[in-house]
C-alpha cells in the first residue's frame, strides 16, 4: 500500500514538473520594435510592406503514404495585431505551393504586433513599425546576417543573440515599447 502511494506522489510531481516546464516554453518572447532599414529605398505610397521570415517547416506531398516525394521548406504562418491585441490579419506565409519565399503583406502605415514562430522559440511577439513606401523585414529563421560594421544597437536581437531586424528609430518608434 505504502509503495503505491509513493509511486502516485512521484508521478504527480513528475507530471507537475513537466506541465510547468511546458508552460514556461509557451510564454511568448517579446522583442524591441523592428522598423524598415534606415538606408532603404522609399517610394511614394500611402502604405508600407511587411515581410516576415518566420521559422521554416518541412513540407511534403507524401501524405504519409510512404512515397519518396521530395520535401521542401516553407515559412510558418503568423498573425498581425494592433497594439491593443486585436487581430488585424492572419498571414498564410507562402507565395506558392513549392515556394520558400515568405509572403509580402501590404499594410497601412502604423504600429503592429507580429506573433510568429522563430527558430529555437515557440512564439515571439515582435512590435513592428510600418512606414509609407518602405518595407519592414523581420528575420526569425536564423538565415539573416547583419551587414559588417553595423553597431549592435542598430538591430533587434532574440535573447540568444540572433539578429532579427533593424531597430525602429526612436523618432519613429514612439509608444511601440
Amino acid at each position: 500500500m505504502e509503495r503505491i502511494s509513493v509511486m502516485k506522489n512521484i508521478c504527480l510531481l513528475l507530471g507537475a514538473g513537466l506541465i510547468s516546464g511546458l508552460a514556461g516554453c509557451a510564454t511568448p518572447v517579446a522583442l524591441a520594435p523592428v522598423g524598415p532599414d534606415s538606408a532603404g529605398f522609399e517610394n511614394p505610397s500611402a502604405s508600407g510592406k511587411l515581410v516576415v521570415y518566420s521559422s521554416l517547416a518541412v513540407q511534403s506531398d507524401d501524405q504519409n503514404q510512404g512515397s519518396r516525394d521530395p520535401v521542401w521548406h516553407q515559412h510558418t504562418d503568423y498573425s498581425i495585431s494592433d497594439l491593443q491585441g486585436n487581430r488585424v490579419r492572419h498571414v498564410d506565409n507562402t507565395i506558392g505551393h513549392y515556394e520558400e519565399a515568405p509572403r509580402r503583406v501590404v499594410l497601412p502605415a502604423g504600429k503592429y504586433l507580429v506573433k510568429a514562430r522563430a527558430n529555437d522559440y515557440l512564439t515571439v511577439m515582435v512590435p513592428v513599425r510600418i512606414e509609407c513606401g518602405r518595407t519592414t523585414t523581420v528575420h526569425l529563421d536564423d538565415n539573416w546576417n547583419m551587414p559588417a560594421g553595423v553597431p549592435v544597437t542598430a538591430v533587434v536581437s532574440l535573447p540568444n543573440g540572433q539578429a532579427v531586424g533593424w531597430r525602429a528609430s526612436s523618432t519613429n518608434a514612439n509608444n511601440l515599447n
